[in-house]
């Protein structure tokens, strides 16, 4: 199916939203060349949509004023508590949809969903939306914009605290598989076996991701909760702080930036920096820019090999401890320093290798090697 570390500090004072403000410069994306350029058509309203939803579906184009039209109808500002900054670049938006390449039928969850200028464009592009919202104002101002169009769900809650597994089993429990045996699916959804209804969903629902303009300072609470979860999302589209999406993707041994989260995002998917985002284009405007990533999410049949996932990350984490220090001192409380040492020469490496100098096979192998489960 298609579906953390720094947060981006907000400004301090805000506008009074009511006061007139020229509408911040237009600033091209600058694309990564890593994936064949995709064309936008997806995203126009599909001529195969129910009358209801044509009706219902927003056609105000979502820019700089109508969000803070928006804001003013629910007598709303940004909130730094929350990390709000909201998208002004609606062309913006169509990139992240195109980068998820969402087509007619994909189900798609979206965190922090604002006015629903994102949300919009899911809609446009044919998806089924489950929103979730944190603050009420926005969340009722995105249910009143999409009233009566039942492709799109909205769930005011946390999401860092949210039962996401819980949710989507409701959402495709509710849709009819698009191929496969329409009847076996039946049984599986009416059997109450939850685990029976997650084996079934990938089998008939191959195209359920995350797309979403994250608040930056859950950032990476959001990545740690949905990368495991291959076996429902085949993919996360996400907008974050551009360090930080740089700093996630580098693959880069002996860098001072290597973290354990490095490890934790190939462990669970293959990720791509796919344009960087000027801060320009957000209200409030943030102090750094931010960047689409995209991950690949595996299935848990393709994770790497460990005997124990909560081990193997245990020992990560424990290897990055103390800067710069040698594995060997890091990891004494697992296993003694001369066993350390040694299996380090039996993978290939310098007994005094530093973490921040494996790859996510060297870690697996060492695992192997000195942690007894």
């Amino acid at each position: 199916m298609s579906c953390l570390l720094q947060s981006i500090p907000p400004n301090s004072t805000f506008p009074h939203l009511k006061t007139p403000i020229s509408p911040p410069a237009y600033d091209s994306l600058t694309a990564i060349n890593k994936r064949p350029k995709r064309t936008l058509h997806i995203l126009a309203a599909n001529t195969s949509t129910t009358s209801q939803s044509k009706a219902k579906r927003s056609q105000e184009e979502d820019d700089y004023h109508s969000t803070l039209k928006a804001l003013n109808s629910k007598g709303r500002f940004p909130r730094k508590s929350l990390g709000q900054h909201y998208m002004l670049n609606g062309s913006i938006n169509d990139e992240l949809v195109a980068a998820a390449n969402v087509r007619e039928g994909d189900v798609v969850l979206e965190i922090g969903p604002g006015t629903g200028s994102l949300t919009n464009v899911l809609v446009n592009a044919g998806a089924t939306v489950l929103a979730i919202e944190k603050d009420s104002y926005m969340a009722a101002l995105v249910r009143e914009r999409f009233t009566g169009l039942d492709r799109v769900k909205v769930l005011e809650e946390d999401f860092t605290r949210s039962h996401i597994r819980s949710h989507m089993s409701s959402i495709l429990s509710s849709k009819s598989p698009q191929d496969g045996n329409s009847s076996s699916a039946k049984v599986g959804i009416t059997s109450n076996k939850q685990w029976l209804v997650e084996l079934l969903f990938p089998l008939f629902f191959p195209f359920v991701q995350v797309v979403a303009n994250i608040p930056f300072n859950i950032s990476t609470e959001v990545v740690k909760q949905l990368l495991p979860m291959g076996d429902i999302f085949s993919e996360v589209i996400l907008l974050l702080q551009d360090e930080l999406a740089l700093r996630l993707v580098d693959s880069n041994l002996k860098s001072s930036e290597h973290r354990p989260i490095n490890t934790f995002v190939n462990f669970y998917s293959d990720p791509e920096y796919i344009l960087k985002v000027s801060r320009t284009n957000f209200f409030p405007q943030p102090n750094v820019d931010a960047a689409v990533v995209a991950f690949k999410l595996k299935q848990p049949v393709n994770y790497p090999r460990v005997s124990s996932i909560k081990s193997f990350f245990s020992m990560v984490n424990s290897a990055f401890n103390g800067k710069r220090k040698m594995l060997r001192k890091s990891l004494q409380h697992i296993c003694p320093s001369p066993d350390t040492e040694a299996a380090l020469c039996t993978i290939g490496l310098l007994p005094t290798s530093r973490p921040e100098e494996l790859t996510l096979e060297d870690f697996v192998k060492l695992h192997d090697l000195i942690v007894k489960t």
